[in-house]
């Protein structure tokens, strides 16, 4: 289910026409060169391709205005070769709408000591000729990222690879449609929200639905089809003996499975990519969906539990940015505070994506306190160990903020039989005091997207894309700087 269009990125390298036409041909050679190396060896999840050396400001400017109209152009890498004035650069860029990517590179590694010369100087003049082209870009107040290194290097292509992640997933945010059956839990402030605000700087539809038009979609799914999304619980998950056989528990498994069969039905039709539910809207259906909203999270959807449309945006964000790798709905749950080895334990109810499980993922039948429904099946399972991020998009009165924080996930080592729930264990950086009262100051919520895949890196680009505030706690968060800067940032952003 996890697809995206067939996105290019577009290479352009500046230069212009002092140093006559055999340099020009020079500087053609040597970006074909970087392209093909880079698309050939450089691991990219989409291809580059040339479009040309651009001399003239109308070289630029109808360039963009392509790249615009292009539906497959994900986004331009640009590369001044030689000397580029930046005054061409200003028309077409003041009408650029994709993502920008400065690559700061140069073609040769090394300085040729015994043969340098003149000649090699004018060729090779990246070190001045993207500062003249970087200044053209803050002039102009253009969001962008300056990637500085050898192109050859596995670390300047690992970043060219996160970068193209990350550019492809704002394209595609456009794309997402939340449906949301029920409304947001009653009381909770963080899951409100202005759905219009999201839809002008996302893109992102987000639709109401009354259960009842789930529960008439789950009363068109035959047995047949239960039964064979049943057979395909068992290839994946391993599963209690006594609900092999007819009886209460397979009974709560295949109802979980008519129920997402019918929610994929739903939202295939409607062309939703993310969805939500709410435990305080259940009219005419047996069970809260569980295992049904995990395995749907494992094929790429986004999803947030009690109305939480943003959360189950962003977590479809994210499983883009990530190709649907170790990336999940989460909720911070409770610590463990012991002086030596704090921790924060997060899970859900019952909606945990099981591609960030460490073990194999097993469904079980057990009671579930609110809700007032049948026992409903769901999966448990430990979680992975790994550096990683967790994510929360808050709105804070009409504009948008991204809080960040750095983690290290730990997989548990101790058995928790009396807790019916996928876990995971994470230590918070710089520590859980100081990365907790950060994330409180900065208003992130208690719902959040958990990945190991995704970095802060990406998502600081990803709100650099998208022109909304962005609040990183890492090793190197102090309080009383954040706390600085978020009132800074009140100025800047409001």
């Amino acid at each position: 289910m996890l697809q995206v269009g067939p996105y290019k990125f577009w290479f352009v390298t500046g230069s212009q026409h002092l140093y006559g036409e055999d340099v020009l041909l020079e500087v053609e050679k040597n970006s074909r060169s970087i392209i093909d190396v880079l698309n050939r060896k450089g691991n990219l999840p989409h291809e580059i391709e040339f479009k040309g050396v651009l001399t003239t400001s109308n070289d630029v400017y109808k360039l963009i205005l392509e790249a615009n109209s292009s539906d497959n152009c994900a986004g331009l890498v640009t590369w001044m070769h030689t000397f580029s004035p930046g005054k061409i650069w200003i028309v077409g860029l003041s009408i650029l709408q994709k993502p920008l990517l400065h690559l700061h590179t140069q073609f040769n590694r090394d300085i040729p000591w015994e043969s340098i010369d003149m000649n090699f100087m004018n060729l090779n003049q990246s070190a001045h000729g993207d500062r003249e082209y970087g200044y053209i870009v803050t002039r102009l107040k253009i969001p962008r990222k300056v990637m500085v290194g050898y192109w050859k290097h596995d670390d300047v292509q690992k970043k060219i690879r996160d970068w193209m992640k990350t550019a492809v997933t704002v394209l595609e945010s456009r794309n997402i449609r939340v449906a949301r059956f029920g409304d947001n839990m009653r009381n909770v402030a963080v899951t409100e929200g202005d759905k219009i605000e999201a839809q002008i700087k996302f893109g992102w539809t987000v639709d109401y639905y009354g259960i009842g038009d789930l529960v008439e979609k789950m009363k068109e799914i035959t047995e047949e089809q239960i039964d064979c999304l049943l057979e395909e619980y068992k290839e994946l998950y391993e599963m209690e003996p006594e609900s092999l056989v007819p009886g209460p528990l397979l009974d709560s498994i295949k109802e979980q499975a008519r129920i997402e069969l019918g929610l994929k039905a739903f939202l295939q039709e409607g062309n939703y990519t993310a969805f939500t539910t709410n435990f305080e809207d259940l009219h005419g259906m047996k069970q809260l969906p569980g295992l049904a909203a995990q395995h749907l999270m494992a094929e790429g959807y986004g999803f947030a539990g009690e109305g939480d449309w943003r959360t189950a945006a962003l977590t479809r964000l994210l499983k883009i940015m990530s190709d649907n790798k170790d990336t999940s709905f989460m909720e911070d749950y409770t610590y463990h505070l012991d002086p030596n080895n704090e921790m924060i334990l997060g899970s859900h109810m019952l909606e945990i994506c099981p591609t960030i499980s460490a073990t194999k993922p097993k469904i079980i039948v057990r009671p579930l306190s609110i809700g007032g429904k049948e026992d409903p099946a769901r999966l448990v399972f430990d979680g992975k160990a790994g550096e990683g991020i967790v994510a929360s998009l808050v709105e804070l009165g009409g504009r948008f903020r991204l809080v960040i924080n750095e983690i290290s996930a730990v997989q548990p080592t101790i058995a928790t039989p009396n807790l019916p729930v996928a876990k995971v264990l994470w230590k918070p950086l710089p520590s859980l005091a100081t990365a907790t009262e950060a994330w409180i100051y900065s208003g992130g919520a208690h719902h959040t997207v958990f990945s190991l895949s995704v970095t802060k890196e990406q998502l600081y680009d990803f709100a650099e894309m998208s022109s909304i505030e962005c609040v990183i706690i890492d090793q190197q968060t102090v309080i009383d700087r954040l706390r600085h800067d978020l009132k800074i940032n009140e100025v800047i952003w409001t």
